[in-house]
Protein backbone atom coordinates (compact mmCIF):
# COMPACT_ATOMS: atom_id res chain seq x y z
CA UNK A 1 0.00 0.00 0.00
CA UNK A 2 1.31 3.23 -1.17
CA UNK A 3 2.24 6.29 1.46
CA UNK A 4 -0.48 8.69 1.36
CA UNK A 5 1.32 11.17 3.08
CA UNK A 6 5.04 12.26 2.77
CA UNK A 7 7.48 11.21 5.65
CA UNK A 8 8.36 13.98 7.50
CA UNK A 9 11.96 14.93 7.47
CA UNK A 10 13.42 17.79 10.27
CA UNK A 11 15.02 20.53 8.92
CA UNK A 12 18.12 20.45 11.48
CA UNK A 13 18.92 17.48 14.16
CA UNK A 14 17.30 19.51 16.69
CA UNK A 15 14.06 19.65 15.31
CA UNK A 16 11.17 18.37 17.03
CA UNK A 17 8.75 16.23 15.17
CA UNK A 18 5.41 18.06 15.27
CA UNK A 19 2.21 16.35 17.45
CA UNK A 20 1.14 14.95 13.87
CA UNK A 21 3.96 12.76 13.20
CA UNK A 22 4.00 11.75 16.79
CA UNK A 23 0.42 9.77 16.63
CA UNK A 24 1.61 8.85 13.60
CA UNK A 25 4.38 6.94 14.79
CA UNK A 26 2.76 5.97 17.86
CA UNK A 27 0.02 4.42 15.61
CA UNK A 28 2.55 2.63 13.43
CA UNK A 29 3.66 0.68 16.92
CA UNK A 30 0.81 0.07 18.28
CA UNK A 31 0.47 2.48 20.82
CA UNK A 32 3.13 0.17 22.64
CA UNK A 33 6.97 1.34 23.77
CA UNK A 34 9.12 0.44 20.81
CA UNK A 35 12.19 -1.05 23.54
CA UNK A 36 9.99 -2.27 26.61
CA UNK A 37 6.99 -3.53 24.90
CA UNK A 38 4.83 -2.30 27.30
CA UNK A 39 1.61 0.20 26.52
CA UNK A 40 2.14 3.67 26.42
CA UNK A 41 -0.56 5.16 28.55
CA UNK A 42 -1.95 8.32 28.66
CA UNK A 43 0.09 9.42 32.09
CA UNK A 44 3.21 8.25 30.68
CA UNK A 45 5.67 10.22 29.40
CA UNK A 46 6.37 9.15 26.08
CA UNK A 47 9.45 10.46 24.25
CA UNK A 48 10.92 9.89 20.77
CA UNK A 49 14.38 8.27 19.88
CA UNK A 50 16.17 7.94 17.30
CA UNK A 51 16.47 4.36 16.04
CA UNK A 52 19.86 5.09 14.59
CA UNK A 53 21.48 7.66 16.59
CA UNK A 54 22.35 10.92 14.66
CA UNK A 55 26.19 10.32 15.58
CA UNK A 56 25.89 7.44 14.04
CA UNK A 57 24.31 9.21 10.77
CA UNK A 58 21.31 8.29 11.68
CA UNK A 59 18.50 10.64 9.98
CA UNK A 60 16.26 13.42 11.97
CA UNK A 61 12.95 11.70 9.89
CA UNK A 62 9.52 10.10 10.67
CA UNK A 63 11.11 6.98 9.77
CA UNK A 64 14.04 6.59 12.10
CA UNK A 65 12.19 7.82 15.43
CA UNK A 66 10.73 5.84 17.80
CA UNK A 67 7.73 5.98 20.52
CA UNK A 68 9.49 5.10 24.36
CA UNK A 69 8.99 5.70 27.67
CA UNK A 70 11.22 7.95 29.59
CA UNK A 71 12.57 5.11 31.25
CA UNK A 72 13.66 3.02 28.87
CA UNK A 73 15.22 5.83 27.16
CA UNK A 74 17.31 6.70 29.86
CA UNK A 75 18.60 2.95 29.76
CA UNK A 76 19.30 3.22 26.30
CA UNK A 77 20.87 6.69 25.98
CA UNK A 78 23.07 5.58 28.87
CA UNK A 79 24.40 2.27 26.95
CA UNK A 80 24.72 4.41 23.55
CA UNK A 81 26.83 6.94 25.38
CA UNK A 82 29.64 4.18 26.70
CA UNK A 83 30.02 2.74 23.23
CA UNK A 84 30.28 6.60 21.92
CA UNK A 85 32.71 7.25 24.24
CA UNK A 86 34.43 4.18 23.33
CA UNK A 87 34.61 5.18 19.69
CA UNK A 88 36.08 8.11 20.84
CA UNK A 89 38.78 6.89 22.71
CA UNK A 90 39.84 4.82 20.02
CA UNK A 91 39.67 7.30 17.88
CA UNK A 92 42.12 9.45 19.13
CA UNK A 93 44.14 6.66 19.86
CA UNK A 94 44.25 6.15 16.34
CA UNK A 95 44.94 9.77 15.42
CA UNK A 96 47.89 9.55 17.63
CA UNK A 97 46.07 12.17 20.52
CA UNK A 98 46.30 11.15 23.70
CA UNK A 99 45.20 12.08 27.00
CA UNK A 100 46.94 14.66 28.94
CA UNK A 101 49.51 13.41 30.94
CA UNK A 102 50.07 14.68 34.50
CA UNK A 103 52.36 17.69 34.92
CA UNK A 104 55.02 15.20 36.82
CA UNK A 105 56.97 12.31 34.63
CA UNK A 106 58.19 11.06 38.09
CA UNK A 107 55.75 8.53 39.86
CA UNK A 108 57.64 8.85 43.46
CA UNK A 109 56.84 12.39 42.87
CA UNK A 110 53.68 14.22 44.48
CA UNK A 111 52.95 17.67 43.95
CA UNK A 112 50.71 19.96 47.36
CA UNK A 113 48.27 22.06 47.09
CA UNK A 114 50.63 24.37 47.74
CA UNK A 115 52.29 23.90 44.49
CA UNK A 116 55.53 22.51 46.19
CA UNK A 117 56.78 19.03 44.94
CA UNK A 118 57.98 16.13 47.06
CA UNK A 119 59.79 13.35 47.26
CA UNK A 120 57.10 10.46 48.46
CA UNK A 121 60.10 8.13 49.18
CA UNK A 122 62.80 10.45 51.39
CA UNK A 123 60.31 12.97 52.15
CA UNK A 124 62.47 16.01 51.44
CA UNK A 125 61.00 18.99 49.23
CA UNK A 126 62.51 19.02 45.39
CA UNK A 127 61.04 22.66 44.39
CA UNK A 128 58.63 25.13 45.42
Amino acid sequence: MARSVSEWVGKTDDTPPPPRVKDRIRDRQGNICALSGFPLGSDDVVQYDHIVPLWLGGRNSESNLQAVTSESHKRKTAAEAKVRAKCNRTRKKHFGIAKPKSGLSNPNLKKCIDGTVINRRTGEVVSR
